[in-house]
């Protein structure tokens, strides 16, 4: 049932590590829809001796995978899991393998002089976000379970440790094949391309250099889809390092990660992106640049370098038009516009303009909006007084428009929920405190279902009061 796919690739880009052995572990939490979904169905039993280290998947050697990567814009020959161990993957229901992989399961030989541990605090972010970002139509990685260690670690003071269980469709990264590039290892990196077409994108069948350009304009379009559901729900990733994006347009790495509340186009919330570098506005951008470093890395699978140029920036050039054209959608959807035309856009470009003066709450003017459209729940959703004027433009330009029609483009991207960031830091004070959440259970039933509109906890729905000084940290 459990096996080891990346060995083949190499003993230097799968590297034989064994996660720490936690004796004192205990289940904090689990994801049991995903255990059951997915086909693994393991038992409370199971859980604990796995994903604590007590014991090893059958027919598995625990990996620690190496990688390269662009790390706020520099180059870092080698950087590679330095508290995470891959302990194995698994054929699920329909056919689809699952990696399954610990954090904070120990120090590695990439760990750079790190401990290799996580703190709970960020174990618990992992787990709510994954299950919030699926709900809310974005495509991500699993958070499997959280387990605590019984040990502590140092990070702004001791603070208890946590091993967090990933599953994901693969683990392989743009740094990946940037590493096997540094290598000049062409056999590795012909068998890491087959091995992503296999998993996500299967429906390729173009062969030799084709297949290469075939790949790569299919991570363009993965990493455009994925940059607009991020816009659509207000996500700031924090940390876009090439390092920390899939190939395959899953969102990995939930460290220093927020929803923007406050609209801004420049809104940062990562402790450590004092350049603005991956702000919420910027997070397209990066995504072209971060495919182009892929471009740069396939190079080594091409005869051509001029042809294959020429071949990738026409792929990039078609993630900035399919972006171009799915950003201007997804306003024209968010505000129910039925069909476009030229005044529209000084409507948008007013309302953004209202929203970044104001501060406006980013996921509840929509609502508002929706709510407002829907002619219900407007308490609940209330509009704030500085979209007045504007509010009567945006009424007239909608009036002709039949209603239910508008109701239900606006309620598929506009959610009504969203995972707010001091809720996550009160549910995180909760399991330091307590070593549990009271509150989290109702709370993530309810983002199971983000864009139904009905009466909710006014709690559930209230901005930060300050923004100002929220930060979000990676948990190393």
């Amino acid at each position: 049932m459990f096996y080891s796919r990346y060995k083949e690739l190499g003993e230097e880009f799968a590297v034989l590590a064994e996660p720490n052995i936690f004796t004192q572990s205990e289940v904090l939490l689990i994801n049991e829809q995903l255990n059951e979904c997915t086909g693994l169905k393991w038992q409370s039993e199971e859980v604990l001796q796995y994903l604590s280290g007590q014991a090893s998947l059958p027919d598995c050697e625990s990996v620690s995978l190496a990688y390269s990567g662009h790390q706020f814009g520099h180059f870092n020959p080698l950087l590679g899991d330095g508290r995470a161990h891959l302990i194995g993957t698994f054929t699920g229901t329909e056919g689809v393998e699952y990696d399954i992989q610990l954090k904070g399961s120990g120090a590695t030989s990439f760990s750079r002089g790190g401990d290799g541990l996580c703190a709970l605090g960020p174990a618990i972010r992992e787990f709510i976000m994954s299950q919030a970002m699926l709900s809310l139509g974005v495509p991500t990685t699993h958070c499997l379970a959280v387990l605590s260690t019984g040990q502590t670690v140092y990070r702004q003071g001791h603070v208890p440790g946590a091993v967090v269980a990933r599953m994901a469709r693969n683990h392989v990264r743009v740094g990946s094949f940037q590493l096997l590039a540094l290598k000049q290892d062409k056999t590795a990196m012909s068998e890491l391309l087959e091995l992503c077409i296999r998993d996500s994108f299967e429906d390729i069948t173009s062969q030799g250099e084709e297949r290469v350009y075939a790949f790569f304009n299919r991570v363009c379009q993965a990493q455009c889809s994925l940059m607009l559901k991020w816009l659509q729900v207000g996500f700031i990733h924090g940390v876009m390092n090439t390092d920390n994006t899939l190939v395959n347009g899953e969102t990995i790495d939930y460290g220093p990660c927020a929803m923007m509340e406050g609209f801004s186009f420049s809104r940062v919330f990562s402790s450590i992106d004092s350049q603005g570098r991956y702000a919420f506005g910027q997070q397209p951008n990066i995504a072209s640049w971060n495919c182009a470093r892929l471009a740069e890395s396939l190079l080594l699978l091409c005869e051509s370098e001029e042809e294959a140029i020429e071949r990738f920036s026409k792929s990039l050039a078609d993630f900035s038009e399919a972006f171009n054209q799915g950003y201007r959608q997804l306003w024209q959807d968010k505000l129910g516009l039925l069909d476009w035309n030229d005044e529209d856009q000084s409507l948008i470009n007013e309302l953004l303009e209202l929203m970044t003066t104001h501060k406006l709450d980013y996921t509840n003017t929509f609502a508002g909006l929706t709510a407002h459209t829907m002619n219900t729940l407007r308490d609940q959703y209330p509009l704030a007084n500085e979209l007045g004027n504007w509010l009567s433009k945006w009424s007239a330009r909608t009036e002709q428009y039949s209603k239910d029609i508008m109701i239900n483009t606006m309620k598929m991207v506009n959610p009504a929920l969203i995972p707010r960031n001091e809720l996550v830091e009160e549910v995180i004070a909760d399991f330091y405190r307590d070593g549990k959440s009271e509150q989290l259970r109702d709370w993530l039933i309810a983002l199971k279902s983000p864009y139904d509109y009905r009466s909710l906890p006014q709690k559930w729905l209230t901005p930060q009061s300050d923004t100002t000084h929220y930060q979000t940290f990676c948990g190393t």
